[in-house]
């Protein structure tokens, strides 16, 4: 084994491998970027390197930079994590021209496994079942809409050298063909610097399953069985299980025999994935599977495989790399129990999942779940990166213990001033459906209004809030809760006050029902309360008018949150209607488009392709030409 390793990512992976590391003896090291010098990632590390400027090009993306860091530090072995540089040909082969162990599959097999349309001919060659689909050197809009008309409506787009949900857009009509390749094309590039692209049929009603592969440099593979990666927003995984609801032990078999072959196909050395879309309107069934991809990394999911095998992936990782034999044979990997994952983001699910930045001045993650998290209270979550906080992983016997417990840890985070989907994943946890396993990749957006409603605090929990600003106004003369409408220090007190609750006056009865337990955060001017995963900001008179962003309301078009502008799809001058887009932001990962208030005419464009632009900035305005 070797002694050293440098973890060429950050935040949450980063510190789970280091995990592993320090059980093991191995030395951890670090890299940071200016924006993450006093990370959590960092401070856990037994060493730290920096390695560039904030933007991720000009750190966790440099190759150059990594290299020389892992040289500068000393390290014998480096691990990329997922994302990032993790499936990049370029970085392990320069990783291991310097000397330096790799951790993690050859060159070779990320080449051959990164560029979906190779991987799909070397695919149907092994006799691996592929999904319908076109792949091809002429990448001719002309051409493409000919094959996508073969094919038949609809059909998706996606990068040829994509992964992880990006570079991917559904077309239902020729006439939409050629929005939607561009808009593919233009995020292909920016993610990973291939505009090429290739068809596939659209699955109606899919799932999302995946096999979890290992191999080894003596010919040694096996499957850790399958994961179901089924509940997705924007093509993202938002909650993932093992083993799948529904698998049959002569579907598991098959699919898992499936994987097995693709793995084989490239010589697969280390941690792989291999991910298959199923038409899941009959249920699972052997014949209705096909190969998507396969991921030549560790995947964030993959605490779930650990809590249902009893295996330590990144363990295995370590020995692999280091010329050893997988630990554990085929007949000796055994499924046992349920576990369900949940990826906590700081994130809006209200307004549209716009990320949310800035200090985690308060954090608490639940306890009786495995937590693995990137940050810690006092960190501050930036634009940089992607808006992944933590991940939630619970385990139980059976898959309704297991969900019911996930649900409970969900609804039981807290945050501030920083928002998350906390609520909104305990929401997807509790949905019947989810529950009965009637579910398809489209499930989160048919129930997007109920999932993502802005959450509304409950009797309880405001009698909560009035008794405790009353409780401050008595002990404390200067507190601005002595105005608390309905508490009088000698008479009786009232039976309603007013609260003002995120900024909306409502009433509190203080006599009716039981009050509900709530942790609370006293600001001094307001109370935070806490309740099934959001939190409520309560005071004893209405808060001050903020500035910043322009509203909508004049026509003013603001920068939603800190990016960089990707598109801009209008000029001065030009008439548009209401829906139609201005321009794309680029922040976490994730493009925002911002569309016109009404119908009019632009007037005050101040942004073109490539500007970094701050929160609230203004960057266009409509001019109605209404009488």
């Amino acid at each position: 084994m070797f002694r050293s390793v440098l973890v060429a990512n950050r935040g949450e992976i980063a510190r789970r491998i280091f995990r592993t590391a320090r059980r093991l003896g191995v030395e951890t090291i670090a890299v940071a970027s200016d924006a993450d010098l006093d990370a959590a990632h960092v401070r856990e590390a037994d060493r730290a390197v920096r390695i560039g400027p904030a933007p991720a090009a000009e750190s966790y993306l440099s190759i150059p930079d990594l290299v020389a860091a892992a040289l500068e530090s000393g390290a014998e072995a480096v691990h990329p994590g997922y994302g990032f540089l993790s499936e990049n040909a370029a970085f392990a082969e320069a990783v291991q021209a310097a000397g330096l162990i790799w951790i993690g599959p050859s060159p070779e097999a990320i080449r051959a496994m990164g560029l979906k349309d190779s991987a799909r001919e070397r695919m149907i060659a092994a006799g691996v079942p592929v999904t319908p689909g076109w792949q091809g050197d002429d990448g001719q809009e002309g051409t493409l809409l000919a094959a996508a008309r073969d094919l038949g409506w609809p059909v998706l787009i996606k990068a040829a050298a994509g992964g992880g949900g990006r570079g991917i857009r559904r077309v239902d009509a020729a006439a939409d063909f050629a929005a939607a390749l561009a808009a593919c094309r233009r995020e292909a590039l920016a993610a990973f610097g291939d505009d090429r692209v290739l068809l596939e049929q659209c699955i109606e009603a899919p799932r999302h399953i995946e096999v979890q592969v290992f191999g080894d440099a003596h010919g040694g593979l096996v499957h850790l069985f399958e994961r179901d990666c089924t509940l997705q927003r924007r093509r993202q995984k938002v909650i993932e299980e093992a083993p799948a609801p529904g698998m049959t032990p002569e579907v598991r078999d098959a699919v898992c025999a499936a994987a097995l072959a693709a793995a084989r196909a490239v010589d697969y050395v280390g941690a792989g994935t291999v991910e298959f879309i199923a038409d899941a309107r009959e249920g699972l069934r052997a014949d209705r599977i096909w190969f998507m991809e396969m991921n030549t990394r560790l995947q964030v999911e993959h605490p779930v495989t650990e809590a249902v095998t009893g295996v330590d992936l990144v363990e295995w990782q370590f020995h692999v790399a280091a010329g050893e034999p997988l630990p554990l044979a085929q007949d000796q990997i055994t499924l046992k129990g349920w576990a369900v994952e949940a990826r906590l983001c700081a994130e809006v699910p209200e307004r549209g999942f716009i990320p949310s930045v800035g200090p985690l001045e308060h954090l608490r993650l639940p306890e009786g779940v495995r937590v693995d998290s990137g940050v810690e209270a006092g960190d501050e979550v930036g634009p940089h990166y992607d808006s992944l906080i933590a991940k939630l992983i619970a385990w139980a016997p059976t898959r309704e213990g297991a969900t019911e417990h996930l649900a409970e840890a969900c609804a039981g985070v807290e945050t501030w001033p920083l928002k998350t989907n906390a609520a909104f994943l305990a929401r997807c946890l509790d949905d019947p459906d989810f529950l009965a396993g009637r579910m398809d990749t489209g499930f989160i957006d048919a129930r997007l209004d109920r999932l993502a409603a802005p959450a509304r605090p409950s009797a309880g929990l405001l009698r909560n809030a009035a008794a405790a600003l009353a409780a401050l106004s008595a002990g404390e003369a200067s507190a601005p809760s002595r105005a608390l409408s309905g508490f009088r220090l000698n008479a009786p007190p009232r039976d309603q006050v007013r609260v003002w609750c995120d900024g909306v006056e409502v009433v509190a009865d203080l006599q009716e029902g039981e009050d509900e337990e709530a942790d609370l955060l006293d600001l001094g001017e307001a109370l935070v309360l806490f309740e099934g995963g959001s939190a409520f900001c309560v005071s004893a008179g209405p808060p001050a008018p903020e500035g910043g962003a322009a509203t909508t309301g004049d026509g003013a078009v603001s920068a939603p949150l800190p990016g960089r502008i990707v598109a801009v799809a209008v000029a001065e001058g030009d008439r548009v209607r209401r829906g139609d887009v201005l321009l794309v932001v680029e922040a976490m990962k994730m493009e925002h488009s911002l569309t016109a208030p009404f119908d009019g005419v632009v007037d005050g464009l101040s942004a073109a392709v490539g500007d970094q632009v701050r929160e609230g900035e203004p960057l266009a305005r409509v001019r109605s030409e209404a009488p």
